[in-house]
């Protein structure tokens, strides 16, 4: 029987150190860097035109989607691809944003994190704590947000709930998407905060020093190639 390395669970198919001056390391394919953005951009729209049909004073922003009545056409159909996109960041990534005990100790010591004292944190692997909440919350909360969101889609579904699972619908939906407008907002302002994080899903590399800064175990895993230490 062929013998099958350990793969450590956080090391994804196409993460690869490459030698050089400097060391890169790559860490998003060009797949995954497509259906991230694609994801971004759905969950972009589809905040901008949900504000839009949430309140009065925000109507304002329907102009940027044609008007009134596109607007409301075409937020659900957001919906569906943003469900779908994130489906698909799911089966990418779900097994590197698995939780381990690690994980406890960096949110015990979250006010280092805010300090940027990372030297006192375990090492991370490819994602940290902060990175896995954002990853589960978001994948709890789209898949709220689309269930609700079919039972208040009139245009296909108006027959098939009564008015009062769809006022449950209308105030669970609201809800979430305010929670996951929130959450996005943290995320941006991680990506931005942690310099060269939005650069890994735009060229696809961060050099060796980023990576061994931020996370050293996923950078150990693949300098050793998968082996147990």
């Amino acid at each position: 029987m062929k013998f099958q390395p350990y793969q450590p669970y956080d090391v994804m198919p196409g993460d690869k150190v490459n030698p050089g001056d400097p060391v890169t390391v790559d860490r998003y394919t060009a797949g995954a860097r497509i259906n991230h953005w694609i994801t971004a951009a759905s969950l972009v729209l589809l905040a901008l035109s949900g504000l839009a049909l949430f309140h009065p004073s925000l109507f304002f922003l329907t102009a940027l989607f044609g008007g009134g009545d596109f607007t409301r056409f075409v937020h659900p159909w957001i919906g569906v691809v943003l469900f779908f996109g994130f489906f698909g960041l799911l089966l990418r990534f779900w097994r590197a944003n698995l939780w381990e005990g690690a994980d406890n100790t960096w949110l015990a010591r979250i006010s280092d994190v805010l300090r940027d004292k990372e030297e006192r944190l375990p090492e991370v692997g490819k994602y940290n704590a902060g990175q896995k909440m954002v990853f589960w919350s978001m994948s709890a909360l789209i898949l709220v947000l689309i269930t609700s969101g079919i039972v208040i889609w009139d245009r296909y579904f108006s027959e098939v709930f009564s008015v009062e699972q769809q006022r449950v619908a209308v105030l669970v939906h609201a809800v979430a998407a305010v929670v996951m407008i929130s959450i996005w907002i943290v995320h941006v302002y991680a990506a931005i905060w942690v310099r060269g994080t939005i650069g890994a899903m735009t060229r696809g590399y961060v050099t060796g020093g980023w990576a061994w800064r931020h996370h050293r175990k996923w950078l150990r895993e693949l300098v050793s190639g998968g082996r147990r230490s």
